[in-house]
């Protein structure tokens, strides 16, 4: 089957955005996983997102299917 989306996926980061807070929306085996947090690297084709708790989540490029700056909490 063949995934529907309701909206327009737009991945609107860049390694520019490098220390600003945003959310990433990745494909996962089991549908789709969210990250917020703030974008701490951009190399080799993964990106690292810095959690509030503290964690570092490390998502291959490949995987992106949304992304977005979002404001300060």
């Amino acid at each position: 089957m063949t995934p529907r989306f309701a909206g327009r996926l737009v991945i609107a980061v860049s390694p520019s955005d490098i220390g600003r807070r945003v959310t990433i929306r990745r494909a996962d085996p089991d549908g789709f996983r969210d990250t917020i947090g703030v974008l701490t690297s951009w190399h080799e084709g993964v990106l690292g997102v810095r959690r509030r708790d503290g964690t570092l989540v490390d998502i291959p490029e490949s995987a992106v299917v949304a992304a977005r700056v979002i404001p300060e909490r």
